[in-house]
């Protein structure tokens, strides 16, 4: 009797604060960091001063990589529920109240209604920050079809069945390898890397360089990927040993000439991952170097791999990534190489839309996810409509006052998290400094028929 007792009492504190009222209320995110080795050292990251700021805690660990702060319901990196500025999450008895348990007791209430049905109980996106030091693995996301029947085989490996395209929008100058380059390019590699043509069909690298312009779309597409995949699949100690050859060449040439952006890259990751495919890989991709502010957006199977800087990044929640290159972790090259799109050109750059003087919209072509940015000077303001779902808003630094169309005021400072219902307008205004806040919502376009 007691026993029940209990739960009913904790089921009536769970629905107190949980309750209708707060779907009507801002509520302040607890997020999680991730701590991979290829992120920035201690205080010098971004996700470290983010954690930091956002946990309460007094100290980064100088000897630990910082890479990923996220913000979200992905059960590897949970967001939870806090109400004042405690820094203790809301908890249900001993279990703090997670951002899904609180969104599930009434999804449609706080993600919307057509939100909702589309996505259940789960926000539709996951929020990042990213600190990276050191390459991230030559890798791609699959899509929704590929997704489940690599979580139903490998589940302790690809952690949930859902696809994963993203964006990365560039905090400072951000590096990274995006696409397959044009063939007109890859005609450029065949002839300036013989250590590359040494590993690949000397018929297939011939017929590429001299008669791709006369063959077919599918023609020229099908011997890319015939090259790349014989890459990719080569043995270890060819692998070591071309790369050896192209680190001893490159080294002398450049005594002689300046050498290209991308030999001066390869240098780079060959001295972060000696003897890796993913040094050669690297010939084949678009280098791709963001300036603040600018943002790529990559959909499923179109190979990538991230080197350097710091960006915010969006992505529908999931985790899934299938790695070929540039890593320690396990490596699938023969479902990286089958996934591929093979599609070639130099990605779009989104430079971001004006919806005022102080924010731009970053909506890439994906449902999932859209993000803004706003940079608003001492004493502005600025406000965001009411939308039909739901959205998240970082405060990366200064301070302000945000007041909801529910006339509740709060104070917001650097490495704060709000989370906001859907259908709530809400109005920012900066205080004594310049203030520098992200938002990712559902896409606008999801919205178009409503």
């Amino acid at each position: 009797m007691a026993e029940e007792d209990d739960k009913r009492l904790k089921k009536r504190k769970k629905k107190r604060l949980i309750g209708a009222d707060r779907r009507k209320r801002l509520v302040r995110l607890k997020c999680c960091v991730q701590n991979y080795d290829w992120g920035v050292l201690g205080c010098n990251s971004q996700v470290a001063r983010m954690f930091l700021l956002n946990s309460g805690s007094y100290s980064a660990d100088p000897d630990e990589c910082y890479a990923e702060f996220w913000i979200g319901t992905h059960k590897s990196g949970p967001s939870f529920v806090f109400f004042g500025r405690d820094y203790n999450a809301a908890a249900i008895g001993s279990k703090p109240l997670s951002l899904k348990d609180w969104i599930t007791v009434d999804p449609g209430a706080v993600l919307g209604d057509k939100v909702a049905r589309k996505w259940g109980g789960d926000l539709p996106f996951l929020f990042k920050v990213l600190s990276v030091e050191k390459a991230l693995s030559i890798q791609a996301h699959p899509d929704k079809e590929l997704a489940r029947a690599l979580h139903e085989a490998q589940p302790s490996i690809y952690k949930d069945d859902n696809h994963k395209p993203e964006m990365a929008l560039a905090l400072t100058g951000f590096e990274a390898l995006c696409g397959f380059i044009s063939s007109k390019e890859l005609k450029g590699v065949l002839s300036s890397v013989p250590e590359i043509v040494e590993l690949v069909q000397g018929a297939d690298a011939e017929k590429f360089s001299h008669d791709s312009e006369q063959n077919g779309k599918e023609k020229v597409k099908s011997l890319f990927e015939s090259i790349f995949s014989q890459i990719m699949s080569s043995n270890k100690a060819m692998v070591r040993e071309a790369i050896c050859k192209l680190k001893r060449r490159l080294s002398l040439e450049k005594k002689k000439r300046q050498l290209s952006a991308k030999e001066q890259l390869v240098l780079r990751l060959e001295a972060q991952y000696p003897a890796d495919v993913g040094i050669l890989a690297a010939f084949f991709l678009n280098y791709v170097k963001l300036k603040p502010g600018e943002a790529l957006y990559l959909g499923p199977n179109e190979p990538h791999a991230y080197i350097s800087g710091e960006c915010i990044e969006c992505m529908a929640t999931s985790d899934n990534v299938v790695r070929a290159g540039l890593t320690s972790k396990k490596r699938d090259v023969q479902a990286l190489l089958s996934m591929l799109n093979y599609k070639q050109g130099f990605p779009e750059i989104l430079q971001g839309v004006s919806l005022n003087e102080y924010t731009r919209k970053y909506a890439p072509p994906f449902d999932e996810f859209e993000v803004d940015r706003c940079i608003l000077p001492v004493a502005a303001s600025v406000s965001f409509p009411s939308v039909p779902g739901p959205s998240l808003f970082l405060l990366m630094s200064g301070k302000g006052t945000i007041v909801t169309g529910y006339s509740e005021e709060i104070t917001f400072q650097e490495g704060e998290v709000l989370f906001v219902p859907a259908y709530m307008e809400v109005s920012v205004t900066a205080a004594a400094t310049e203030l520098h806040m992200y938002r990712a919502g559902v896409n606008n376009r999801f919205f178009k028929d409503l």
